[in-house]
């Protein structure tokens, strides 16, 4: 079984802090070999991550692809989580998030380059993904804790602007061009099967700024997507099955992009699209980088499935009544 250790130190700044910890370890600290980074919910208050990010990227021992996580559970209780399956930490998802994020990708993983560059860059705010210690596995002795991905955190120059969990962040995943592979399950009206879950991968993402005479922008989003249908009963179309991913995506995409709005936050980077596509525009509405965004600022939703993979070839159900 991994054993774990977690040394605490405080201090008025992150590296006295830092050197404090010094006093109370037995060996040198190595900090090339530091994986990830998480922000609890008051380190990133007001302006109180920046100081953090500025000291480790600017430590000559550390790296650049230092992973990024917030939450709010406490810090000392989410570190002491080991891996599932006895795996060393250097396998967990903290550390290694790519491994998994291939087979769902709920939320993209992001680092402290991508962090920095999203800080710098219109509307200056980050979607940083939030953790959470979840207690949905258990081995043949008792019950075990694991981390999971939960949701984001929307992260600017000023500080934390709030929290986007479980299903309200599903729609993150459909407005990134970085997802590999998402699923959805959907409802089949006066089927045999009420629900339907489809695995969804090949995704391809357009955002297209239109601004009319009065330098009011919208914004059309094009979706092109494949999908593989797995377990089945009764007969279905797969016209009905596209209807469905498409209503269920439009819905999730809408649903987090108005929970980002409560936030005051620009979710998904609308004001970057705007500033690669017409920056003067941009510099005639733009506030702090970012530009105003309504519910109706997202003006179309286009999803097109262009392929139903029905799962070894057929549409048959495999075991016949």
């Amino acid at each position: 079984m991994n054993l774990l250790e977690v040394g605490y130190a405080e201090g008025k700044t992150i590296e006295e802090a830092i050197y404090k910890l010094y006093r109370s370890s037995d060996q040198e600290i190595f900090w090339g070999h530091m994986r990830y980074l998480i922000f609890s919910e008051r380190a990133m208050e007001n302006e109180r991550s920046i100081p953090v990010i500025d000291t480790f990227i600017r430590f000559r021992e550390t790296r650049y692809h230092i992973w990024v996580y917030c939450t709010k559970d406490p810090i000392n209780e989410l570190m002491l989580v080991t891996p599932i399956l006895r795996n060393s930490m250097t396998a967990s998802k903290l550390s290694n998030p790519l491994s998994t994020n291939k087979q769902l990708s709920f939320i993209q993983p992001i680092n402290l380059r991508e962090l920095i560059i999203g800080l710098n860059e219109p509307s200056h705010e980050v979607s940083i993904p939030y953790v959470k210690i979840m207690k949905n596995w258990e081995n043949d002795k008792e019950q075990t804790e694991e981390t999971t991905f939960s949701g984001i955190g929307i992260l600017s120059k000023d500080g934390v602007k709030g929290f986007i969990t479980d299903s309200s962040a599903r729609g993150n995943q459909w407005m990134n061009e970085e997802t590999s592979r998402g699923e959805v399950t959907i409802k089949i009206e006066g089927g045999e099967r009420d629900y339907l879950t489809i695995d969804l991968d090949h995704l391809n993402l357009e955002v297209k700024p239109i601004v009319n005479k009065n330098n009011q922008v919208q914004f059309e989003v094009d979706i092109k997507i494949q999908g593989i249908l797995n377990g089945f009963k009764g007969k279905i179309t797969t016209d009905e099955v596209r209807k469905n991913i498409a209503k269920q995506i439009e819905k999730e995409i809408k649903e987090t992009y108005q929970e980002g709005l409560k936030l005051d936050a620009d979710v998904y980077r609308l004001s970057e699209y705007l500033y690669r596509s017409n920056v003067k525009v941009w510099k005639k509405i733009e506030h702090n980088g970012k530009i105003p965004l309504t519910e109706d600022s997202i003006s179309k939703i286009n999803v097109d499935v262009n392929k139903i993979n029905p799962g070894r070839k057929t549409f048959d159900e495999t075991i016949e009544e």
